[in-house]
Parts: structure tokens; sequence; C-alpha cells
């Protein structure tokens, strides 16, 4: 009967010594990484967050400096652009002048041949103008 208790009891100290070991372990690892200052903080950590709230507003305020200097340049160069069309289109509108004022020349310039035609005075042949007499 005394074999019978010694087995449990053996057991019973194995146990016991290997849940000391793994405990002993984990006492160990959580210590050194408390004690470790090369360590990150973890990422819901409310070190973590202040962290990232100042870093996230110090890179917002860059980007919206950035983005604002973007978009002053593209106002910049919209200006740029509508001055070079408002430009075009009044060199656009003087040559279109021009050219009416040239189609009224040629369309008198007709109108004389055509009457100095009817009353005789001119004959046209072959690309040729002849006086009559």
């Amino acid at each position: 009967m005394e074999e019978q208790m010694r087995k449990p009891m053996i057991a019973a100290l194995i146990a016991l010594f290997m849940t000391a070991c793994v405990g002993a372990a984990i006492f160990a690892i959580g210590g050194a990484a408390l004690l470790n200052k090369n360590g990150t903080t973890a990422a819901n950590s409310p070190a973590q967050s202040a962290a990232t709230v100042s870093l996230g507003t110090s890179q917002q305020s860059d980007q919206v400096a950035q983005l604002q200097a973007l978009v002053s340049q593209y106002q910049d160069r919209e200006k740029q652009y509508k001055q070079r069309e408002q430009h075009l289109q009044d060199q656009l509108s003087q040559a279109n002048a021009q050219i009416q004022s040239e189609q009224e020349t040629l369309q008198q310039a007709q109108a004389l041949v055509q009457a100095l035609q009817e009353r005789g005075i001119i004959r046209i042949s072959n690309g040729r103008i002849f006086l009559n007499q």
C-alpha cells in the first residue's frame, strides 16, 4: 500500500516542479521584456497612441502645407493659361477682322471688274485682261 501512495505523491511533486519551472520561465521572460529599453510599445498602448497623434498632427500639417503649395501653383498656372487664352482670343479676333476686311476688298474688286466687263471697257480671256477701245 505504501507503494500505491508514493506514486501519486511523486506525480504531484513532478507536476509541482514542472509548474514552478514554467512559472519561473514566464517571470524571467516578462521581467526581461519589462526591463528592455530597446523594445517597442504595444500598438494599443496609451504611449503609442500619444506618439502617433503627435506625429500624425505634425505630418498632417506638413501634408496640408504641401497641398496648399500645390493648389497655389495650380492656381498660378490656371491664371497664366487664362491670360494666354485671352491673348490668343484677341489675336484670333484681330485675324478674323482682317480677313473680313480683305474679303470686303476682294468683293469690291470683283464688283469693279464685273462692272468694267459689262460696260465693255475690259475683256478677260485665258486669265489675261485686255482693254477695249
